[in-house]
């Protein structure tokens, strides 16, 4: 017969327990670890589901706006008992619609409204100035001076005289019984310095500098480049003292033609709102023009004649003094060598404009850079000098053959 105690009272395994202590361990480390990656997973659904949920919410919003019927801007032409005469922008149609009585009291002739299909008045829209006439306004001051323009010193008085006379000094031309000019044209050939003027004469004033791009009054729609005319000059008006400067004035100034294009007629409806304001009934007060414009031979002759443009200055290449004067502003804040002679420069740059040179002066530090030099010498002037002239030849040919 077997005796139970010896079983009882014989030894434990004390290696086997801590193997399976251990085994557990690393088990439940392996459930945390397990854990922890099914949680992060967790965390990019729910992230992954928001974002598809704010997605689906805003194709819903857009969808329903897409269900709406699109409303057009009209403007009232007159009230009358049957009810109110508008024109549709856009196609020019008029229609007669009807109004309630509460909407009639608020609608007046030239009022903007908003139509619907069937050119009913859904509501009426502020009478304010075009946004994009707003945004034109260059809030900070140029920092564009005098001295930053090398070889125009006769242009430069004339701009002065023309433009910032007659708005820190007017009773000068009170006392001389004059009136002021009203505005000057600058013209010229590409990279002379007219834009330079018109940003030096600004800050020399303390005038709100207007500024816009001929090409940005020419729109598709009838009537919209010249409501964009009036609004420019009305913010300007508003601003007064003001410059309203306008670059490349050609592409809404050019000689009319007899071409019955409607994109034609466009450009010259917005041309004749450009007149008006400039010389209509209505006086601009302290708001002073200045164009520019590369090609003064497509301009129409009833904008140069005295009273819009009083002023027609030419900006020509600088010669060879003023080239001189320009690679020395342009360089003045580069460390250059001592062997630099501007003078030489000034000579081998025949027929530059002043951006042609300051296009050098940049690519001079340029070739300094790529030597890892700190100095720019003659070097690095010729070999820029090589570069710009290449340059410039290559983008004549291909304008020629384009």
């Amino acid at each position: 017969m077997t005796d139970i105690s010896d079983d009882v009272d014989s030894p434990v395994d004390e290696s086997s327990i801590q193997d399976e202590l251990n085994e557990l361990r690393q088990r439940v480390e392996e459930l945390r670890s397990e854990n922890e990656r099914v949680r992060d997973k967790l965390l990019d659904a729910n992230a992954e589901k928001n974002k598809y949920e704010q997605k689906i919410e805003r194709l819903k919003h857009e969808n329903e706006k897409l269900k709406k019927s699109p409303l057009f801007i009209a403007t009232v032409q007159e009230v009358t008992d049957e009810g109110v005469v508008v024109r549709q922008h856009g196609n020019n149609q008029e229609a007669l619609t009807e109004v309630t009585d509460e909407m009639r009291e608020d609608i007046e002739p030239g009022d903007r409204v908003a139509v619907n299909n069937s050119l009913s008045i859904v509501k009426t829209l502020t009478d304010s100035t075009d946004v994009r006439a707003r945004v034109m306004e260059v809030t900070e001051t140029p920092d564009t001076t005098y001295e930053d323009i090398g070889g125009l010193e006769d242009q430069i008085e004339e701009v002065r005289e023309t433009i910032e006379l007659p708005l820190t000094d007017p009773d000068l031309f009170d006392d001389t019984g004059i009136e002021p000019p009203s505005g000057v044209l600058l013209h010229g050939p590409p990279g002379t310095g007219k834009t330079m003027l018109a940003k030096a004469a600004a800050r020399q004033t303390d005038a709100t500098f207007i500024k816009m791009a001929g090409s940005e009054l020419v729109h598709k729609f009838i009537g919209e480049g010249a409501r964009l005319v009036r609004d420019l000059f009305e913010v300007a008006r508003q601003k007064s003292p003001s410059v309203v400067f306008i670059d490349e004035i050609d592409a809404v100034a050019s000689k009319r033609t007899e071409s019955k294009t409607s994109g034609d007629a466009e450009v010259q409806r917005t041309m004749m709102q450009l007149l008006s304001e400039m010389d209509g009934f209505e006086g601009r007060g302290d708001v002073k023009i200045i164009a520019a414009t590369n090609r003064f031979d497509m301009l129409d002759r009833a904008i140069l004649r005295p009273g819009r443009f009083d002023r027609l200055i030419e900006v020509p290449l600088p010669n060879e003094e003023g080239r001189e004067q320009i690679f020395r502003i342009h360089s003045r804040g580069m460390n250059v060598a001592d062997d630099v002679d501007f003078e030489r420069l000034a000579r081998i740059t025949d027929d530059m404009s002043g951006a042609d040179v300051k296009a050098v002066c940049t690519e001079a530090g340029m070739f300094s850079i790529r030597s890892r030099e700190t100095t720019v010498d003659m070097g690095d002037f010729l070999d820029a000098y090589d570069k710009v002239r290449e340059d410039t030849e290559e983008t004549s040919e291909k304008t020629m053959y384009v």
